[in-house]
């Protein structure tokens, strides 16, 4: 490798809006994110399901499938 051409990398914080804290490397010495694992929906098992099950009603209706069918 060439000699002074790299970016040093070096330890970093990273601080998210939900006041979360953690360490990792980059080249720069700070990074401020707005969501992180602690707080992403994803990750906390607050995602809603909803969604889901209301793309699934619109299906079968759009389909003409019955619930009790399927079971």
């Amino acid at each position: 490798m060439k000699k002074d051409i790299h970016p040093e990398i070096k330890d970093c914080k990273v601080t998210c809006a939900c006041g979360n804290t953690f360490t990792c490397k980059s080249t720069k010495e700070e990074i401020n994110v707005e969501i992180c694992s602690e707080c992403h929906p994803f990750y906390t098992g607050k995602q809603s399901k909803s969604t889901r099950a209301g793309r699934v009603d619109k299906f079968n209706k759009k389909y003409g499938f019955d619930q009790k069918e399927a079971a």
